[in-house]
């Protein structure tokens, strides 16, 4: 069993901002390592869509917040969902949003109240505090949901 993925689009850039309609998706089954995976996706869409390599600070904290977020919802799933199906960034001139699906109809849950002193229970928290939105849907091709989250781009001067 390997990991599958497809482009959408080609991998055009505009003032190093991924042109619209760019999708990438990983499909991951019975794999090893998913997480891992997943950030290795998203690294190498970001290079595709000209956001890596930076020498701009605040671009490559944005960078950095992307690839935490794939992994804590990649991470998420694995501790609570069996392990994602799927992994997809979708860039539009405005917003990244990113997708990890699961075969799991629980919602995701976060720690009440969450204390930085107690060992786990931070991702969502992180969660939170990274994305501009989040949240989960129902699956519409089987059982399972999508958590998501939406991070606004930086606007070029």
């Amino acid at each position: 069993m390997s990991a599958s993925e497809y482009r959408t689009a080609s991998p055009s850039v505009l003032s190093g901002m991924p042109a619209t309609g760019q999708t990438r998706r990983l499909t991951l089954t019975g794999i090893a390592g998913a997480v891992g995976r997943c950030r290795d996706q998203t690294r190498t869409a970001l290079e595709d869509w000209g956001w890596l390599p930076t020498t701009d600070p605040d671009r490559q904290a944005r960078a950095d917040d992307v690839l935490l977020l794939v992994s804590e919802l990649a991470t998420n799933a694995c501790q609570h969902a069996g392990g994602p199906d799927q992994l997809v960034l979708s860039a539009s001139a405005r917003t990244l949003r990113i997708e990890v699906l699961d075969g799991s109809d629980a919602p995701p849950r976060r720690r009440v109240p969450h204390s930085p002193a107690r060992a786990g229970g931070h991702g969502l928290y992180t969660v939170e505090l990274l994305a501009s939105r989040w949240g989960h849907l129902p699956r519409a091709d089987r059982a399972g949901k999508a958590v998501w989250v939406e991070i606004d781009l930086p606007q070029a001067p």
